[in-house]
């Protein structure tokens, strides 16, 4: 049996590769959907889920690597003539097909890798390449444009591999012919055949129709892309209520840690109400009371399910409090020392921090740990493998003295 291909049959390599690559895709397609349907409410659930979803990914990173070295591979070797030539309308859809075939092998998987790696947190790829990509930022409009993507080529593939083996099938049921079985390992009976000359058609109906996908997918991310809210506006265009200094930038971030991965977010809507006498070196030096929208919460790909009745609840409680005395404690340092209130829960909260006051414009910056079992957040997931007990507070607020009137 020769290694490569000749005009009449397909050599050991090519086969290889082609069943090799039609495993993979009959894996990495099911486990995908099981995936996608498995529940998360429970922390065994989730673990469960996020395994699946890291199957996925791996055997889909894999598959891209496969059928870029087996395209490689094909275009070093003669491609065997058709033993339905003189068909020409299903030999031109025949052909058209395995390139469909060929470019959703490669644009398919390097999509969703696309998506991981603009995605943070959960569910890991099993490759030593790291969890990014050069180029391509952690940005959750980035990540859902190439989830749009990825959803709308896996169409195309499945589309494409359903009238592959549509047509494989009536090679040997209808047609009784050779096609499928020169494919498979064993001895070539079809016998010499001529070279056959392929035309660029095929080629160029398949890039047409991914063209059309590339266009539809892309169009479909921005029409469905929900508006971006500026946190700086969220956070300052509210009246304000009290107190002598006006917050006219600023950011309220959170860390966690899922499954050993940190995901970063932040609330985009928030309100600081601040009395602060900057004068003061040692001591009360005012109070702070911030009001933050629970439902403005972003956290990478796990959005939804922080803001969902296990974890930070934002229908049953759609506001937190963090209220608190401003101590000095000399050379820029200060504690805001209060309670946070979350999911109904108050508890104390110490947030030290620094600032700088200059002309009427202070700057702080301050960052806290909070355990989230002291707001029952997660109570489900006792074990940290899943989701760390520790979460980052991160607080960047700049602000004016409102002169009194």
């Amino acid at each position: 049996m020769p290694i490569t291909n000749t005009n009449s049959a397909y050599g050991t390599v090519t086969k290889s590769f082609h069943w090799l690559t039609a495993l993979l895709i009959l894996t990495v397609f099911p486990i995908g959907l099981i995936a996608q349907n498995l529940p998360y409410d429970t922390g065994e659930q989730l673990a469960r889920k996020a395994l699946f979803f890291s199957l996925h990914k791996t055997f889909g990173v894999t598959l891209f690597f496969v059928a870029l070295l087996r395209i490689l591979w094909a275009l070093t070797q003669s491609k065997p003539a058709l033993l339905n030539a003189d068909e020409r309308l299903e030999a031109f859809a025949a052909e058209t097909v395995h390139w469909l075939l060929y470019i959703s092998l490669i644009i398919v998987p390097l999509s969703g890798w696309l998506h991981h790696a603009a995605s943070e947190g959960f569910a890991p790829i099993w490759w030593p390449l790291g969890q990014s990509l050069p180029f391509i930022p952690k940005s959750e409009s980035v990540a859902h444009f190439f989830s749009t993507w990825h959803f709308v080529f896996t169409k195309v593939l499945a589309v494409s591999l359903i009238l592959h083996i549509l047509g494989a099938v009536k090679h040997a049921v209808i047609d009784k012919d050779q096609t499928l079985q020169r494919m498979w390992f064993g001895k070539n009976t079809v016998g010499n055949l001529s070279a056959q000359k392929h035309t660029a058609t095929a080629r160029t109906a398949a890039l047409i129709v991914y063209a059309i996908a590339v266009i539809g997918a892309s169009a479909l991310s921005f029409n469905a892309k929900e508006p971006v809210t500026d946190p700086i506006r969220a956070s300052t265009e509210t009246e304000q209520t009290s107190g002598n200094w006006q917050v006219i930038d600023g950011t309220l971030a959170l860390s966690i840690v899922q499954f050993g991965n940190t995901v970063d977010g932040q609330f985009d809507n928030w309100q600081a109400v601040i009395d602060f006498d900057e004068t003061v070196l040692d001591g009360f030096a005012g109070s702070v009371l911030v009001t933050i929208d629970i439902p403005s919460l972003t956290l990478g790909s796990v959005t939804d399910q922080a803001k969902g009745p296990d974890y930070f609840d934002s229908e049953a409680h759609p506001t937190a409090l963090f209220e608190a005395d401003i101590l000095a404690l000399g050379d820029g340092q200060f504690d805001a020392v209060g309670t946070l209130t979350l999911r109904g829960v108050e508890a104390p909260l110490i947030l030290p921090f620094v600032l700088t006051a200059e002309n009427g414009i202070a700057s702080m910056e301050g960052i806290v740990t909070t355990d989230r079992r002291d707001f029952s957040i997660g109570d489900n997931m006792q074990d940290e493998s899943s989701l760390a007990f520790g979460v980052d507070l991160k607080i960047s607020i700049t602000a004016h003295k409102i002169s009194p009137e």
